[in-house]
C-alpha cells in the first residue's frame, strides 16, 4: 500500500480519538468544567468509562448505544462528532498533506465542531472560544496560510460589522433578539482566518441552508416562525465548506 494511503489512514483514526475529545469539549465547556480532568464519566450514572467504552464509534456500536453500567442511552451526537473529525482529517491531509499549513487548518476546524455542538445543545457561542480563536486565528492565517495581513484585519472587523448591524436593527425593528453577541464574534473568527473575501460567501451560503433548515424544522415540528434555529452551525458549515471548495465557488459571486 502506497505511503501516503497509509498516513492518510493513520490521520483519520487519529481525527476519530481527537473527536473524541471533541466531545469532552462540547459537554464541558459550556459547564465552565475543566476539559482535562476528572476522566470521562457517565453523564447519568457518573461512573468513570473504560478504555474499552471509549474507542471511538467502535464502543458505542459494540455497547449498542447504552452505558455499560447504567444503561442510559448514549447520544447518536458523539460518534457522529467522531466520525466528522475523522473525514475532517482525512480531507485536510488530501489537501495540504504534511505541511505546517495542515496542523492550523486542522485546529480550525476542531474549533468549528466544537462551536456547532454546544450551539446545538445549548444556543450559545462561548466566548472563551470566538474572542481567543479571533487573533489566535488571525496570527496564523498569516504565518501559515497566505492570508495578508491586511485581509485578516479586514475580516475581523467586516465580519464583526456586518453581524452587529444585523443584530441591532433587527432588535429594534422586532423588538426581539435575533442573534446573539457570539455569532458576531464568530464571524470575526471566521473573517479573521479566512480573509474579508469569504465574508460574503459565508454569509450568503449560511443564511440560505439556514434558512432552508429552518423552514423544515417549522413545518416538521408546527412550530412557529418564531422557533429558535442557533445560527452559528451554519456559519460554521458554511465556512468549512468555503475552506475546501472557497475558490471554485467564489467564482460564483458577482464580485
Amino acid at each position: 500500500m502506497d505511503s501516503t494511503v497509509w498516513l492518510a489512514l493513520i490521520f483519520t483514526l487519529a481525527g476519530a480519538a481527537v473527536g473524541s475529545f471533541l466531545n469532552v469539549c462540547i459537554y464541558r465547556i459550556p459547564e465552565g468544567g475543566s476539559i482535562v480532568s476528572p476522566p470521562s464519566r457517565c453523564p447519568h450514572c457518573g461512573h468513570p468509562i473504560r478504555v474499552r467504552d471509549n474507542i471511538p464509534v467502535i464502543s458505542w456500536l459494540l455497547l449498542g448505544a447504552k452505558c455499560r453500567d447504567c444503561r442510559a442511552g448514549i447520544s447518536f451526537r458523539y460518534p457522529l462528532v467522531e466520525i466528522a473529525t475523522a473525514a475532517a482529517a482525512w480531507l485536510l491531509f488530501l489537501r495540504y498533506g504534511l505541511t505546517p499549513a495542515y496542523p492550523v487548518v486542522f485546529l480550525f476546524v476542531c474549533t468549528l465542531i466544537v462551536i456547532t455542538g454546544i450551539d446545538l445543545d445549548h444556543q450559545i457561542i462561548p466566548h472563551v472560544l470566538t474572542l481567543s480563536g479571533i487573533p489566535l486565528f488571525a496570527v496564523l492565517s498569516v504565518w501559515f496560510m497566505e492570508i495578508a495581513p491586511l485581509d485578516a484585519f479586514l475580516g475581523i472587523m467586516i465580519g464583526a460589522g456586518v453581524l452587529y448591524f444585523v443584530a441591532v436593527y433587527y432588535e429594534a425593528l422586532t423588538g426581539r433578539e435575533g442573534m446573539g453577541g457570539g455569532d458576531v464574534n464568530l464571524l470575526a473568527m471566521l473573517g479573521g482566518f479566512l480573509g474579508w473575501k469569504a465574508i460574503p460567501f459565508i454569509l450568503l451560503a449560511s443564511s440560505f441552508i439556514g434558512a432552508v433548515v429552518g423552514l423544515l424544522i417549522v413545518l416538521a415540528r408546527g412550530k412557529d416562525m418564531r422557533y429558535a434555529v442557533p445560527f452559528g452551525p451554519f456559519l460554521c458549515g458554511a465556512a468549512a465548506l468555503y475552506l475546501f471548495c472557497g475558490e471554485a465557488l467564489i467564482g460564483w459571486l458577482p464580485f
